[in-house]
């Protein structure tokens, strides 16, 4: 039952360009939600963040992505 997330979860993080960063980003943001303040903004921000480091993906990755599509290897470029 774990490998059914796991893996999913662990191939998405290596198509990212900063896996760790997006984790300890994501850590953050989930504590700062559990931690009462007055303003909220830190709150947005972080979720922000985690959100654009979630979008940023490594550009290798996305280009072997694409050449496999077309039926190319990244090495014919």
């Amino acid at each position: 039952m774990a490998n059914l997330l796991h893996v999913p979860l662990l191939r998405w993080l290596a198509r990212l360009r900063y896996p760790k960063l997006f984790l300890v980003i994501a850590g953050l943001f989930v504590v700062d939600l559990m931690i009462p303040n007055f303003v909220p903004w830190d709150d947005i921000l972080l979720g922000l963040g985690t959100l654009l480091l979630a979008r940023w993906k490594d550009r290798d990755a996305t280009t072997t992505g694409n050449a496999a599509r077309n039926g190319r290897n990244a090495a014919d470029r």
